[in-house]
């Protein structure tokens, strides 16, 4: 379990890259994304664990914390409740799940539970959530929307022993899709309004905080080339190269720093 979680944090890149364009689509690609948290009331002594570990929607994330609304009612746990605003620091993470078109997409603790279950328990579980996991060794972290051949195995297959497979996970870095068809549009727009590249929001991010944070390399260098600042700090003192490198686009954070 513990090695499932750690695949969950190290992928974690990808389902936020999803969710930050997720956010600008006009009609909507997921059907669900969330997290899953521990979450503890302290030390027990009525028998039950220590821990809930429970399912976190409306996810936020600013490179150290992640914030939502908690989904599930707990069973024993009388310090949250379903619906409350919840914040825990990334490293607490223990899965993520994202969903489109029935089929789900992480979901690394769901499914090392499903890889020890028989055919029939494992339907009957996939029936339950009205989703199709498919092969349990096999964790998708990138939204399939073209059909493709599928590949001969998955991130989570040494913890399965189900053979020597290929990675879940990305071994080269590619631009999210519709980065690369929104450039053209990215750069008219800088081109005609540069004071788009050192704009800061309401939360005191830059355009380059957010999408070196969302691993969109294409328009952080177009960001970079139209003068975008990359020392400009939040207001808790990162950079854009540094958010970016504490989610794991480690291409992205080369890229600033070289200032390409």
């Amino acid at each position: 379990m513990m090695q499932a979680c750690k695949a969950a944090q190290d992928s974690f890149k990808f389902f936020w890259r999803e969710l930050s364009w997720e956010r600008r689509r006009i009609v909507p690609g997921l059907d669900m994304t969330m997290v899953k948290l521990p979450f503890t009331d302290g030390a027990r002594n009525d028998g039950n664990p220590e821990y809930e570990h429970m399912w976190v929607g409306d996810v936020d994330f600013d490179g150290e914390s992640i914030t939502g609304n908690l989904l599930n009612s707990p069973n024993w746990l009388t310090s949250v409740q379903a619906g409350q605003s919840v914040t825990m620091p990334f490293t607490h993470l223990e899965d993520w799940m994202m969903t489109a078109d029935g089929r789900a997409y992480g979901g690394y603790t769901v499914n090392l539970m499903r890889a020890g279950m028989n055919a029939r328990d494992r339907k009957n579980h996939d029936d339950a959530w009205g989703l199709d996991f498919g092969d349990p060794s096999d964790v998708k972290v990138e939204v399939e929307r073209q059909p493709k051949q599928k590949p001969k195995g998955g991130f989570l297959s040494g913890l399965f022993g189900s053979g020597s497979k290929e990675p879940a996970v990305p071994s080269a870095f590619h631009d999210h899709p519709m980065c690369i068809n929104m450039l053209p549009k990215v750069e008219a727009q800088l081109q005609s309004d540069v004071t788009i590249a050192s704009s800061v929001d309401d939360m005191g991010w830059t355009l380059l905080h957010r999408e070196a944070l969302a691993g969109n390399l294409g328009i952080v260098k177009l960001l970079v080339q139209h003068g975008a600042n990359v020392d400009a700090r939040t207001p808790s003192g990162r950079n854009a190269a540094y958010l970016a490198r504490s989610i794991g686009w480690q291409e992205v954070a080369d890229s600033i720093e070289q200032g390409q």
